[in-house]
C-alpha cells in the first residue's frame, strides 16, 4: 500500500492546484494499491473543498506566520507547535510514504513533521517569489531529499544553494476541468446569446473590495461593449440588481471554467489562479493585490503575464483607467488575438502532470525499498 499525504490550505490558490495533481496522480497509480488523505487547517475552508473532490481529510491547528510582530503571534506560535505534533500522529498513524506541500501557512508544522520521520518532502510555490512558508519548507526538502517545484523560472534564484539542484519548473496545476471546459455550457449556465461578448470580473472566492467598487462605478460605460460577469464575494451589499448586460454572482463553482471558457476577457487579481485563465488562452487585465498587507507577490505574478505579452496590469486603478483599457481591448481585435495566443502559450505547461509523476515515482520506489 502507498500512502501519499498531501498538505497546504488556506485559500483556494493553495487548495485546488493540490487538487489538481492528486487528480492525476489518481491517473497514474492505477494497478497499484494506494491512498491519499490531505492535512490542512481545522478552520475554513480547506476541509470542505478536500472532502468534495473524494479524498480523505485530516484538520490540525494552524498559526500564521507573520514577519512582524503581534498580540496574536504568541497565540499563533503555540497553534504551530501544536500542528506540529498532531500532525507528527497522523503521518506516524497513516504510515505516510510521502508528503506534497501545496504552501500556506498551514504546510510548514506537517512538513516539518515528515521530516523527523525521514518522510520525503515534496513541496510547490505557485508564485514568482516564494512565501515565508516555501521558504522554511524547503529546509525539509533538503533535510529528506524531496523536490522543489516552481511555477516561474527566477523564482529558483530566491531559493537558498541548497535545494538549487532539487529545483524543477513546471508551471502551475491547473485542474483537469479547465482544459476540458465547455463556452456553450458557460453561456447556458449565464443564460446569454452565442452573440454576447462576456467579460468575466474575478476578486477570489471571498470577493475584492477593491474591484468591486470599480466595477460599480464603471458600470454602465463597461457594459456597452460588454457582458459583465461579476463574482462578487459572499458579503457585498449593494442596490446594482442583474439584468443581460450585468451578471453579478456571490461565488461561481462548478460552472466557472465553462463560464471562463465563454469569455473574451477577464479581469481580476493575479493569484495562482490566473494559470487557469492561461489555460484557457484568456487575455488577461490584471489589478494585482499591493500594498502594506502583502509581500507584493501578485505584483510579480502580474509583471511576468504583462512582460509575456498576455496580460495588461493597472498597477493604480481608478475608473477612468479601467474603462479606457477595456475600451481598447474590445475595439482592438489584435490586441485580443496577440494575448490570446501569448497567454495560450503559457498556460501549455502540464505542472499537474509533471508532479505527479514524480509523487508516483517516488512513492512506488519508497514502497519497494
Amino acid at each position: 500500500m502507498v500512502n501519499i499525504a498531501f498538505t497546504g490550505g488556506g485559500t483556494g490558490g493553495h487548495i485546488y492546484p493540490g487538487l489538481a495533481v492528486a487528480a492525476r496522480l489518481k491517473e497514474l497509480l492505477t494497478g497499484v494499491e494506494f491512498r491519499l488523505f490531505w492535512i490542512g487547517s481545522s478552520a475554513g475552508m480547506d476541509r470542505m473543498l478536500v472532502e468534495e473532490a473524494g479524498i480523505e481529510f485530516f484538520g490540525v491547528p494552524s498559526g500564521k506566520l507573520r514577519r512582524y510582530f503581534s498580540l496574536r503571534t504568541v497565540a499563533d506560535f503555540f497553534k504551530v507547535i501544536s500542528g506540529y505534533f498532531v500532525s507528527r500522529k497522523i503521518l506516524k498513524k497513516e504510515k505516510a510514504n510521502i508528503l506534497f506541500s501545496k504552501g500556506g501557512f498551514v504546510s510548514v508544522p506537517p512538513c516539518a513533521a515528515a521530516s523527523s520521520l525521514r518522510i520525503p518532502v515534496l513541496t510547490h510555490e505557485s508564485d514568482f517569489s516564494p512565501g515565508l512558508a516555501t521558504r522554511i519548507n524547503t529546509r525539509y526538502v533538503t533535510r529528506t531529499k524531496g523536490m522543489v517545484f516552481t511555477a516561474y523560472k527566477d523564482t529558483a534564484r530566491f531559493l537558498r544553494k541548497s535545494v538549487q539542484d532539487r529545483i524543477t519548473v513546471c508551471g502551475n496545476p491547473v485542474r483537469e476541468t479547465f482544459r476540458k471546459a465547455d463556452p456553450i455550457k458557460g453561456r447556458n449556465f449565464l443564460e446569454v446569446k452565442e452573440e454576447a461578448r462576456i467579460l468575466l470580473v474575478l476578486g477570489g472566492s471571498q470577493g475584492a473590495q477593491e474591484i468591486n467598487e470599480l466595477i460599480r462605478a464603471s458600470l454602465p460605460a463597461l457594459t456597452v461593449h460588454y457582458t459583465v460577469v461579476h463574482q462578487t464575494g459572499p458579503n457585498l451589499e449593494w442596490d446594482v440588481p442583474a439584468n443581460d448586460r450585468y451578471k453579478p454572482f456571490p461565488y461561481i463553482k462548478e460552472e466557472m471554467p465553462h463560464v471562463m471558457a465563454a469569455a473574451e476577457l477577464v479581469m481580476g487579481r493575479s493569484g495562482a489562479g490566473i494559470w487557469e485563465w492561461a489555460v484557457l488562452g484568456k487575455p488577461m487585465l490584471l489589478i494585482p493585490l499591493r500594498g502594506s498587507g502583502t509581500r507584493g507577490d501578485q505584483v510579480e505574478n502580474a509583471a511576468y503575464f504583462q512582460n509575456a505579452g498576455a496580460a495588461q496590469v493597472l498597477s493604480s486603478p481608478d475608473m477612468q483607467e479601467l474603462v479606457l483599457a477595456v475600451n481598447s481591448f474590445a475595439q482592438d481585435d489584435m490586441k485580443r488575438e496577440a494575448m490570446a495566443s501569448a497567454s495560450a502559450k503559457i498556460g501549455e505547461c502540464d505542472a499537474a502532470g509533471i508532479i505527479a509523476r514524480a509523487l508516483a515515482e517516488l512513492s512506488v520506489k519508497g514502497r519497494d525499498k
